[in-house]
């Protein structure tokens, strides 16, 4: 470490056009880290940096997605602030990652709702739940809105105006985030096909969430150190209540298609059939994760974090509760007066989450993927 002559370290107060350039930072970091190595087992980034021969951006933006934000390395870290090389690698490489998801945004004029994403789903939220509540009364009596249908979703509001907008919105949203991935993954691994293998393993490594177990390149796997310097696996508990509540939720919604378009049974379902299991599961999981993701940011060190994200991060949490709260209320209360009511709130709810999908924080899950992809590939080449 005596020969490297590192970069004067980033002043993140910075704002606007004094702001320094992130991949010159992130390279300053990789550079100290590469020639010192001590944190080579902490997780999939070191191994991965000690691949790379030069750090051009797109190495940088791949690294900075690989990254779960551990923090293991940072407390590991001899020279991490208040070290003159003040090197603190979770943070900057989430200031890295929150740029990518901007920059490869479509369209582009919209890149900027990343950086008001708060604001953002609180107005959309708002908006959804009062336009459905009021084409909801606008076109129904109030002995349709209020009445008691036996659950029946659709004398409220018909199945193909709910299939066709719905499904449009969630069409356009998934149509940007592969979009999304499709630049990034030609960005950061040109020329470099996929194999069987590596996209097994890699769709592994994100289901049991491998880099959130701690010293997931052949290490203990004590956990992350988060919201301290402790180690706990809760956050990766966390992280898997919310992804697997979201993907049953989805399975739920898959399901009760098959068996509208397929088998032509239409809902209400009973509350033993697969789609109403499926989705009260996968709603539990989107009550007790979120509120236990924002309660870990709420306590986490600061100095690993970046404050200017925490509306984007919560925003997207505080809607998945919402979502999963206001649709079991739905469920609990869809054979009383209260199903239109509550029917409304709920689609405004997911109307709010659709639009924002490709727009906050989700958008982590594909570019970290796709960084998984190089990063399984490398290690069978």
């Amino acid at each position: 470490m005596s020969q490297t002559n590192p970069q004067p370290p980033v002043d993140y107060e910075l704002q606007g056009d004094q702001m320094p350039d992130l991949h010159d930072e992130s390279r300053r970091l990789m550079t100290i880290c590469n020639a010192c190595r001590y944190c080579e087992g902490f997780c999939g980034v070191f191994p991965a940096m000690m691949r790379q021969k030069t750090f051009t951006d797109q190495d940088l933006d791949y690294l900075a997605n690989l990254c779960h934000g551990c923090n293991g390395c940072y407390y590991a870290c001899q020279y991490a602030p208040p070290h003159e090389f003040a090197v603190n690698t979770p943070q900057t490489f989430a200031r890295l990652r929150a740029d990518t998801y901007r920059r490869y945004t479509w369209p582009s004029c919209l890149s900027g709702l990343f950086q008001k994403n708060g604001t953002l789903v609180s107005v959309l939220l708002a908006l959804g739940i009062g336009l459905l509540l009021v084409l909801v009364n606008l076109f129904n009596p109030p002995e349709v809105v209020h009445g008691e249908h036996a659950g029946n979703f659709y004398a409220v509001i018909p199945h193909n105006v709910m299939a066709w907008s719905f499904g449009g919105v969630f069409m356009y949203a998934v149509g940007v985030l592969l979009f999304g991935f499709w630049r990034f993954r030609r960005d950061t691994a040109p020329g470099k096909p996929e194999t069987p293998l590596s996209v097994a393993g890699a769709t592994h490594d994100a289901m049991v969430m491998k880099y959130m177990g701690g010293g997931g390149v052949g290490g203990k796997m004590d956990g992350c150190n988060y919201p301290d310097e402790s180690f706990s696996q809760i956050r990766r508990v966390f992280h898997q209540l919310t992804f697997w509540g979201f993907l049953l939720c989805f399975a739920a919604t898959s399901v009760a298609t098959i068996y509208h378009y397929v088998f032509g049974w239409e809902a209400p379902y009973d509350y033993n059939s697969l789609p109403v299991l499926l989705g009260t599961v996968g709603g539990i999981g989107l009550l007790i994760g979120p509120v236990g993701l924002i309660y870990l940011k709420h306590v986490a060190d600061p100095n690993t974090q970046v404050g200017a994200q925490r509306g984007m991060d919560t925003g997207f949490l505080a809607l998945l509760f919402l979502v999963s709260l206001t649709g079991l209320a739905l469920l609990a209360w869809r054979e009383t007066g209260y199903m239109g009511t509550l029917l409304a709130i709920h689609l405004g709810t997911v109307l709010a989450l659709f639009l924002t999908l490709p727009y906050g924080k989700f958008v982590h899950a594909i570019y970290r993927y796709a960084a998984l992809l190089r990063n399984r590939r490398e290690q069978k080449s």
